[in-house]
């Protein structure tokens, strides 16, 4: 075997897109869903994690751009995997962190040019709102917390993913 010269070996390695998103909950448990103008589908709070940006750093930055808050981004519940898909070349592995919990929408601030609603659902009703590539990150997520304990979805659901 070889030596490879570092910056040549890391310029070979294969990259991959990463997102964050929040769990947020309401005292009852219903989930906060925001309604971006540019999707037809709902979505958790949250977006694309920058160059040299960590995840949790970018959930925080999504939550405060999204919603108009600062809140604490606590424990990781979800990393999701997902092969290439449709447009999207590269792999995306997603996080879902714990933001807390909100009473209500009233101190929500959302960008009128990117969203155009946010709401709290019941967690199956939440499920039925996100892409089916999203849907299973709210049972995830809502167990993951009460376990106080991160989960790992490697490309579930198979075979039904389309482009997040």
């Amino acid at each position: 075997m070889t030596w490879t010269e570092p910056s040549v070996w890391y310029a070979n390695l294969p990259t991959f897109h990463a997102s964050a998103g929040a769990l947020i909950t309401e005292p009852a448990g219903d989930v906060l869903l925001v309604k971006p103008r540019y999707r037809d589908h709902w979505a958790f709070p949250g977006g694309g994690v920058e160059a040299d940006e960590a995840p949790h750093h970018a959930c925080a930055r999504e939550v405060h751009e999204e919603l108009g808050l600062t809140l604490p981004v606590g424990d990781l519940l979800v990393v999701d995997w997902a092969p290439p898909d449709g447009p999207r070349l590269r792999s995306l592995v997603h996080f879902t962190f714990d933001c807390g919990t909100l009473t209500g929408t009233e101190r929500l601030d959302l960008p009128a040019d990117e969203l155009t609603e946010a709401a709290f659902f019941p967690p199956d009703e939440a499920e039925k709102l996100l892409t089916t590539t999203v849907a299973h990150r709210v049972s995830a997520a809502l167990h993951a917390r009460s376990q106080r304990r991160p989960i790992y979805l490697p490309a579930t659901p198979p075979l039904q993913r389309s482009t997040v």
